[in-house]
Formats: C-alpha cells, structure tokens, sequence
C-alpha cells in the first residue's frame, strides 16, 4: 500500500519517518509523496581518455570524479548528455516497514532532466542524504538550483517490516551517507580480494 498524505504525515510527527531538514511540509508534502529539495554538493565526472573504468578498482572509480559546491540562490547547469552525481538537501530516514522510491518531478522531466538512472529504490532501514544521478537528455542546458525542489519520493508499506533491514548488520554502504558518493562497488564481495 503506497502511503498517502495523511499516512506520511502522521508516520512523520510519530518520528518513525525522519526528513531533515524539513523546510515546507505543507509545500513539499503532495497527495502520495514527498518533494525533497537538491543540495548544494556535486560530483561531476571528468572528461579522459582511458580505454574503461573497471569497477573493482577504487582509484579508477573516483579519481574521474570532482566535487563542485553550488551555494543556495548560485546554479548548476547540466549540460545536454552530461551526468552528474547530486544530492538531497534532506537526510531521511526509511523505518524497517517501508520501502521509499525517488523519482523526478514531472515538471523537470517536461525539461529532459532524469534524476536516477536506476537507484530509484531506498531500502528499509536506510538512513541519510540520497544521491541523485541527474542527466540532461535534451538538447539546452537547463540551470538547477540547490533549494529547489528537485525529487520525490514515494513510501509504500511491506507486508511485513525487513528481517534484515539496510545497515551495518547488512554491510550496506551508503548508510548515513552525506552529500552525493561516488561508486563504492569495489567493495562487492564478488570484488574483495
């Protein structure tokens, strides 16, 4: 069952979901999600010319990669065919009952900007900011804002709450993260040397 209004906001002032910091709920709270706003930090990939970037190697996975801070009220633009790594302005936080979707405001994708490619899922038991994968599919640059409300997300309720949610216990490796991460898939068990 996807929560509703009502649903989000009674599980917020319960404290069992956390969206931080949570500027206008009245504004950001919508019929069956959450608008939440991009933040200032960026992680923009570097042009190169080596031949690929394995993925069990964490140089080549983040020495292609710059952050770039954007000041609320500055803007980013995203160029046609650029991708770029953002984040949430909020840290949230997911109980072990919930599974949350990020998707992109409709608004933007009418201007050809994609805000995942394909981690739209926030698992139960997650806790921080979420990295957005922006893309520009169009054909103009389009200015971003931090502050601005960029994502939403979507709460549905499990049968039953995760026995295992997202965590230490799992080895998860994005929990508690701040600002956007780059890859961490060198540390998939099948890469561990």
């Amino acid at each position: 069952m996807i929560l509703s209004d009502i649903d989000i906001r009674k599980r917020i002032e319960d404290g069992e979901i956390v969206i931080d910091p949570f500027d206008d709920p009245d504004l950001q709270i919508q019929p069956a999600s959450v608008d939440l706003k991009l933040g200032e930090e960026f992680l923009e990939f570097r042009r190169t010319n080596i031949p690929c970037i394995h993925p069990n190697l964490e140089d080549e996975v983040t020495k292609y990669v710059r952050k770039t801070i954007v000041k609320e009220g500055d803007e980013f633009i995203l160029h046609p065919n650029d991708f770029v790594l953002g984040t949430t302005k909020e840290r949230v936080e997911i109980p072990s009952d919930l599974i949350a979707h990020v998707q992109g405001r409709s608004s933007l994708g009418r201007l050809a900007v994609v805000i995942h490619a394909t981690a739209g899922v926030i698992d139960p038991g997650y806790r921080g900011q979420i990295t957005l994968e922006l893309s520009n599919l169009g054909t103009a640059p389009v200015a971003l804002t931090p502050g601005m409300r960029i994502s939403q997300v979507i709460f549905t309720e499990l049968k039953t709450p995760a026995e295992k949610p997202y965590g230490k216990d799992r080895g998860s490796k994005y929990q508690d993260q701040k600002g956007p991460q780059a890859s961490k898939i060198q540390l998939d068990p099948e890469f561990r040397k």
